[in-house]
């Protein structure tokens, strides 16, 4: 069972979208944005397109599990 409620995606259509300062000089990347505790991800190539939803504590767990080196080896 999710611990939140996902929102629809015309929730986000204010939100303040932030993408990482080390995507830059690149233009396409991930970007995130948070509307009443649930995190929104899209695309910035297609940001009409659909979304992905996490709650805080599944983006904190995801986010551990990069800095701890579990998804390194998508990269070697």
């Amino acid at each position: 069972m999710y611990d939140f409620e996902y929102l629809p995606d015309t929730a986000f259509a204010d939100a303040q979208w932030r993408k990482s300062s080390r995507s830059n000089p690149q233009p396409d990347c991930v970007e995130l944005a948070e509307v009443n505790g649930v995190i929104g991800v899209r695309d910035s190539k297609v940001p009409d397109r659909a979304m992905l939803q996490f709650s805080k504590s599944e983006m904190a767990a995801f986010i551990a599990a990069v800095k701890d080196g579990e998804f390194d080896h998508f990269t070697a």
